[in-house]
């Protein structure tokens, strides 16, 4: 019987069930997402992570209703099944990683996209097969270690197992299979994913907008909390207790310690206040006011905002500037690679399909 990927699902990407956004690629420019993969290339890693198929343009064509109870095979990709157990076990999956069931006015929608992902799958996995492309036991090992890493015990891995109804003989064959597709991108698109200088040097100069970085602050804070609901007079005995680390803070004593001490906000107490830098806007209306209005080294007066009294010390200013270059290339690099990466994909799942014979059953 075929298997559908389980999850390298388990520790990789979280699927979002409705309209989401792009996520940034990471360690790119502002302004650079990922980019939404190419239809083809989903396959490859879409049922594998338990993401769900993208959403149809406003003028594509209503998906075919899928029937109300799914016959036991849904596809033949080259006579090879895909079974109503791998296609539950593919939306069990993206149940998961979402956190909560299909939308029901998307059901035709999603099925329809994430059975095309299955065979897409299928098709890398044969083509993966007819390479005779050579997965070691260790490697296998070494992937499920990974997987069982992610639970708390064993007991509860092998519950997982039996709420998916796999054995771990199907894991494991999962993973092999997982490990070969990986391999035969890997080997089929090494000479096609290289971007050279020149293409990331206009890159760069036909995307300026994109590396435009805005004025930052970087600052500390001590926040005396107030707690919602809080009377007057207990308002006041709080700003009181603001008040006197506000003095030791202008008599000179060490704002990072006073934070240590002093500050109710966990996120950045233990670091002696620091919030790092922050654009305009990210901090709420007069925190954010105050910081962009004072001097590097300037310490405010007591701020109140919603959530108590905050003392804030402006560490450093930057001004509003284009990212150079040379400081965004090895991000540019990994950017650009990875979207050749998917438009080769594409192709490759692209002709899979061109001379496979692929039948929908439902």
């Amino acid at each position: 019987m075929s298997r559908v990927s389980l999850v390298a699902v388990l520790a990789m990407a979280t699927a979002i069930i409705g309209c989401s956004k792009g996520s940034a690629t990471p360690g790119a420019p502002a302004g650079l997402g990922s980019g939404a993969p190419l239809p083809e290339m989903q396959a490859a890693e879409a049922v594998k992570t338990g993401q769900q198929p993208p959403a149809p343009s406003a003028t594509a064509a209503p998906p075919k209703p899928v029937p109300a109870v799914l016959p036991d095979v849904l596809a033949r990709v080259n006579g090879d099944a895909i079974t109503k157990v791998d296609f539950e076990r593919a939306i069990r999956n993206v149940e998961q990683r979402a956190g909560g069931p299909l939308p029901a006015d998307r059901r035709d929608m999603i099925y329809r996209g994430l059975l095309d992902q299955l065979v897409g799958l299928k098709l890398l996995r044969q083509e993966a097969a007819a390479r005779k492309i050579q997965i070691p036991d260790a490697e296998v090992d070494a992937r499920i270690d990974e997987i069982k890493k992610q639970f708390p015990s064993e007991d509860v891995f092998t519950q997982m197992l039996a709420t998916q109804k796999m054995t771990l003989a199907d894991l494991r064959a999962d993973q092999h299979d997982d490990l070969a597709v990986n391999r035969l991108l890997a080997e089929a698109l090494k000479e096609k994913v290289t971007v050279s200088p020149e293409q990331i040097d206009t890159f760069y100069q036909q995307n300026l907008e994109r590396f435009k970085q805005p004025d930052q602050v970087k600052a500390s804070h001590i926040l005396i909390s107030v707690p919602q609901g809080a009377d007057a007079a207990a308002k006041a005995a709080i700003r009181a207790k603001a008040d006197d680390v506000l003095k030791q803070v202008k008599a000179g004593k060490d704002f990072a310690a006073l934070a240590k001490e002093f500050s109710q906000d966990p996120g950045s107490a233990v670091n002696g206040g620091d919030l790092g830098y922050f654009r305009q806007g990210q901090m709420v209306g007069p925190f954010n006011d105050v910081a962009f209005k004072l001097a590097p080294g300037a310490v405010s007066d007591l701020v109140e905002t919603q959530f108590g009294f905050h003392i804030i010390k402006v560490v450093d200013k930057k001004a509003a500037q284009t990212a150079p270059l040379d400081e965004v290339r090895p991000q540019l690099k990994q950017y650009l690679e990875g979207q050749n990466r998917q438009r080769e994909a594409a192709a490759l799942v692209a002709g899979l399909r061109a001379k496979g014979k692929i039948e929908i059953l439902i």
